[in-house]
């Protein structure tokens, strides 16, 4: 007889839409042409991503893309599990993902293993973003200046 701790609920509905979204810009990227194509598509997807946010997380995700982008040129824009991301050499290292997405009460500002945030033991790898203030966007460029090293 199984206990109630060993049944598997399997994933939430958000987590099946962000798995969907993923496959999606997948086969989106298998589908562009050369790679000046594919970066430009990339970062209209992410726009347009933006653009679709709720007012709070919009205009966090407008700012944090500016931030991103003005501070750490060398991070190219890519969807991510339906989320703005930006990344080296196609690899993921930090990734805005709205409130609304997973219906938390803060938006989170994440940096994959690969960013290089390292600080002695133990570090931060995702910040909570209620608001995106003048310090939060200093906070943010250099935190992505550090990260691309």
């Amino acid at each position: 007889m199984m206990s109630t701790v060993d049944v598997h609920k399997g994933f939430s509905a958000e987590e099946r839409a962000a798995m969907k979204d993923h496959s999606t810009e997948l086969k989106a990227a298998a589908r562009r042409g050369s790679r000046a194509d594919k970066a430009a598509e990339a970062e209209r997807s992410v726009l347009a991503k933006i653009a679709e946010m709720e007012d709070s997380d919009r205009i966090m995700a407008e700012r944090v893309h500016a931030v991103v982008t003005a501070n750490a040129p060398a991070l190219a824009p890519k969807l991510w599990y339906g989320m703005p991301a930006y990344a080296l050499d196609g690899k993921v290292v930090c990734f805005f993902q709205s409130a609304a997405k997973f219906k938390a009460r803060y938006a989170t500002l994440g940096f994959s293993d690969l960013a290089q945030l390292d600080e002695g033991p133990m570090w931060a790898a995702g910040f909570a973003l209620r608001e995106v203030t003048a310090d939060v966007e200093a906070r943010i460029g250099a935190l992505v200046r550090r990260a691309v090293g």
